[in-house]
């Protein structure tokens, strides 16, 4: 039987409108993150993509977006075999494999985004198409900024100091280089102060043992289920690079023949098609795909 990975998408893989079809069956997941949050996420989403784009909403929304999608396919008798997820969507991942029930995994995506969001004094730019030889040379020798997000070999993030920043864009060709609109520079040591103040609420959060194994973005060649391990992982992942090509190379080495990206967007099964191009591809957003799967 083929072996299959369930990921969840992070943020930039938001849009406009999304979840409106899930209102009635996600009704109740609506109504308690309303009363975690105090905003609504359907209303939320039906704003304009600037409002939607803001760290402290894109968050909430696609982890509830993500949950629920999550919750159809397992009511359908549909089960993973590992999950994983881009960054927030680890979060997605872990309530999906049971490590923190719904309400606990927002409570933290909460405070995780309005950290986050109150950030500032970084930058945040995507290169794709340049040299990675000459953009680890040139990152090695620099201070202040890092490889946050290794997506795949041809598309990367690099995070620190606005200066940093430019001072690689110059260095380093690439065919097109997209700065980010974000307050800080995530995934980087300059999330240091935020990160500290979110291990507190870590720390006073109870994982459980996963269903399945969950694939971290920090360590992504050894998927685990104990949910020490778990919570001490998400413990690095504000300040360490994203290493999603990495999952996509263990993904494939371990044999995994389908990845099905649940929730907004396909922004993940794009990025694994660069890298695992052995495995199928299916991409869950809408209650009539999850219905249909």
């Amino acid at each position: 039987m083929t072996k299959n990975v369930w990921m969840f998408p992070g943020q930039g893989s938001q849009a406009v409108g999304m979840g409106l079809d899930l209102a009635e069956i996600g009704k109740d997941k609506f109504t308690k993150a309303e009363q975690i949050l105090g905003w609504s996420i359907l209303e939320k989403s039906q704003t304009d993509t600037t409002e939607l784009a803001k760290t402290q909403f894109t968050q909430p929304c696609l982890y509830v977006i993500s949950a629920i999608l999550a919750d159809v396919l397992k009511e359908k008798g549909a089960k993973p075999d590992a999950v994983t997820g881009h960054s927030l969507g680890e979060y997605s991942a872990l309530y999906c494999a049971g490590a923190v029930d719904f309400a606990t995994g927002l409570e933290l995506v909460k405070q995780r985004s309005l950290l986050m969001s109150e950030a500032s004094g970084g930058a945040m730019m995507v290169l794709i198409g340049f040299d990675r030889a000459q953009l680890e040379v040139a990152i090695a020798q620099a201070e202040n900024v890092i490889l946050a997000n290794d997506n795949s070999k041809d598309q990367v993030v690099i995070s620190g100091t606005e200066a940093a920043v430019k001072s690689i864009c110059e260095q380093v060709k690439s065919k097109r280089a997209i700065p980010l609109a974000v307050s800080g520079a995530f995934h980087s040591p300059l999330m240091a102060d935020a990160s500290a103040k979110f291990a507190i609420a870590l720390e006073q959060t109870i994982f459980n043992d996963a269903e399945v194994p969950v694939i971290s973005n920090v360590e992504p060649n050894d998927a685990t289920t104990s949910g020490q391990v778990l919570r001490d992982r998400l413990m690095r992942q504000m300040t360490f690079p994203v290493r999603w090509r990495e999952i996509c190379l263990y993904l494939e080495a371990q044999g995994y023949g389908q990845a099905i990206e649940v929730g907004s967007g396909k922004v993940l099964t794009g990025l694994v098609k660069r890298t695992a191009p052995s495995l199928a591809l299916v991409n869950i957003s809408t209650l009539e795909q999850a219905i249909a799967f």
